[in-house]
């Protein structure tokens, strides 16, 4: 009989998700990915007023609230064709620019390094081969032995007193882990580093949208009023604290972000012919520089890559019924023309009848049920979405930074082309769309200044708030790429109310079950593509290419033996 390694919860932040996979020895055969809870902010927005939905859907992810936001009132005015100022649109990119920069960065040190960085060992490292390795690699200033000394005496007291804290309940030792002590304690080093620089660079969101998390927004512009004479407004004060926040980002991406992933990268190169899976990738574009109604100024652009052609982009219809469809066959949850059906989202249901199998569980049914995700999928495709998507994308279309960041990156690993379409090229995509993204803020902001130089402060676009002016019936879809993937929320309004409303998030395109085919999603797909375990009851191999996704919710993870029977817990606090 084969076993199943079962890893549950696995995800960050978003929810929960049960990873089963299916063993043939050490070797994954098949791997099954398990939403395992209910997301019900479809059902409670009916009903409500459309300018009032991006409060409650931002509520679908206590992290990425900026993105829902953003979503929801982008699928209302593209519902109302209503357009926004251009200091409006500039505010937006930088918001979401720096949800990107802090995103990335955090999940790298915070959530993903560790599966590569040994951080009991880095108290075996010598602070003066540590800096001079730090030294080699960047020009950042924090790179003296004293500096490393320090951190490895913190680290230090940490084990010494019997809890590593945050550091605890890890697979330190496994014999995975191939970094040399000092380049572990470099990297834990910059772990505790970025602790401090997420907080400071958290503040453009507030400075914008008046706080963070769950920042605020408005229906046809942002409400950031821009006066430079106004303590009550975006003055000169708050514009120099964006420059600020914006330069700090820059120098830790360009000096400690890219640096450390192409460094530890070197020591795992065989992690780049392993976790693919699928070899399809969509983006739905974003970064406007003209408007949402202008697709050819997106910095992001649209489009879907099918079995690795980079050669070959196909256009993506967001309101094409026959384009985009989700599935259920394997959902807990049921569709009133049944489980078989794909759906688009202006007509999709959120019907919580189902009455078959569900939690609390052994195992995973997978013949029926087992997720209550949805199954996404473009003209009859499972498609990965997320920052190799969107490099890949970048990357066919010729765009220079992004040929010119990826050719290093290829170059310093020396490894080829091939490399991008695995675990370790999704890890590094993330890294080099951050430094992409973060050189882009610049020019936002800049530009944004010259408006205002200009005499331009308009930041709100009143025409057609009056809902007497609305049509009886409207639609809209509201699309952006947040940092986990493309994001697309469907809105129906009739009689000025919202009828209908559906968001199909990077998670279901990436964590979602099997369609009625028995195609798999993107998480099935890459761990059934070239996994084997050196030990089931410590599968850092399955962390590592789950987490390449940047999954959501690290709270903790157990690990349990086919029985049930609980092995070891990962906790993160």
């Amino acid at each position: 009989m084969s076993k199943r390694v079962v890893v549950d919860p696995i995800t960050r932040i978003e929810g929960h998700l049960r990873i089963e996979a299916q063993m043939e020895g050490n070797k994954i055969a098949q791997a099954y990915s398990a939403g395992t809870m209910v997301r019900g902010i479809e059902t409670i927005l009916k009903g409500r007023d459309p300018r009032d939905a991006w409060a409650f859907a931002q509520r679908i992810c206590g992290v990425c609230t900026l993105v829902h936001g953003i979503a929801s009132v982008r699928s209302v005015e593209n519902a109302l064709n209503y357009s926004i100022p251009p200091n409006a649109q500039l505010i937006r990119n930088l918001m979401i620019g720096a949800q990107y920069v802090h995103d990335h960065v955090m999940h790298f040190y915070h959530l993903h390094a560790l599966d590569w960085v040994d951080v009991v060992s880095a108290l075996d490292a010598d602070p003066k081969a540590t800096s001079e390795l730090a030294q080699s690699i960047s020009s950042y200033p924090k790179s003296s032995p004293g500096y490393f000394a320090d951190m490895k005496k913190k680290l230090k007291g940490f084990v010494e007193s019997g809890q590593l804290g945050i550091f605890a309940k890890a697979y330190w030792g496994h014999p995975a882990y191939k970094l040399p002590a000092e380049a572990n304690l470099m990297a834990v080093s910059h772990y505790l580093e970025a602790l401090a620089w997420q907080r400071d660079v958290a503040k453009l969101h507030a400075i914008f949208g008046g706080k963070n998390p769950h920042p605020n927004f408005v229906v046809g512009g942002v409400p950031s009023p821009i006066d430079l004479n106004s303590d009550s407004a975006i003055n000169a004060k708050r514009l120099a604290q964006v420059q600020g926040i914006i330069s700090e980002m820059k120098t830790f991406v360009d000096q400690v972000y890219v640096p450390d992933t192409l460094a530890i990268a070197g020591f795992y190169k065989d992690w780049t012919t392993r976790g693919e899976g699928l070899g399809n990738f969509m983006t739905f574009g974003d970064f406007p520089e003209k408007g949402m109604d202008d697709p050819s100024s997106f910095l992001i652009p649209s489009g879907v890559i099918l079995n690795r052609d980079l050669s070959t982009i196909h256009d993506i219809d967001m309101n094409a019924a026959d384009q985009i469809q989700e599935y259920v066959a394997h959902s807990w949850y049921d569709y009133s023309g049944g489980k078989e059906k794909g759906l688009h989202p202006y007509d999709g249901e959120t019907n919580l009848n189902y009455t078959g199998p569900k939690p609390p569980y052994e195992h995973l049914d997978v013949e029926q049920s087992y997720s209550w995700l949805k199954s996404p999928r473009w003209k009859g495709h499972s498609m990965e979405v997320g920052p190799l998507a969107r490099v890949l994308m970048l990357y066919a279309k010729g765009h220079e930074q992004t040929k010119e960041l990826v050719d290093m990156t290829l170059r310093t690993l020396d490894v080829p082309v091939t490399a991008l379409f695995s675990t370790l090229g999704r890890t590094a995509a993330r890294t080099l769309e951050t430094k992409i993204i973060a050189d882009n803020m610049q020019g936002w902001f800049d530009n944004l200044v010259a408006n205002i130089k200009a005499g331009d402060t308009k930041t709100f676009n009143e025409k057609q708030w009056d809902p007497s002016s609305w049509p009886a019936e409207a639609r809209g879809v509201g699309i952006m790429e947040a940092p986990r993937g493309g994001l697309a929320h469907y809105i129906v309004i009739k009689d000025r109310k919202i009828d209908n409303y559906q968001a199909v998030v990077p998670s279901t395109w990436n964590a979602g079950p099997r369609d009625p085919a028995g195609v798999p999603g993107a998480y099935e797909a890459a761990l059934e593509d070239n996994h084997t375990l050196y030990d089931p009851k410590q599968p850092i191999e399955i962390l590592r290419t789950i987490h390449s996704f940047d999954p959501c919710i690290a709270c903790a993870v157990h690990v349990t033996d086919p029985e049930g029977e609980e092995l070891v817990k990962v906790k993160i606090k």
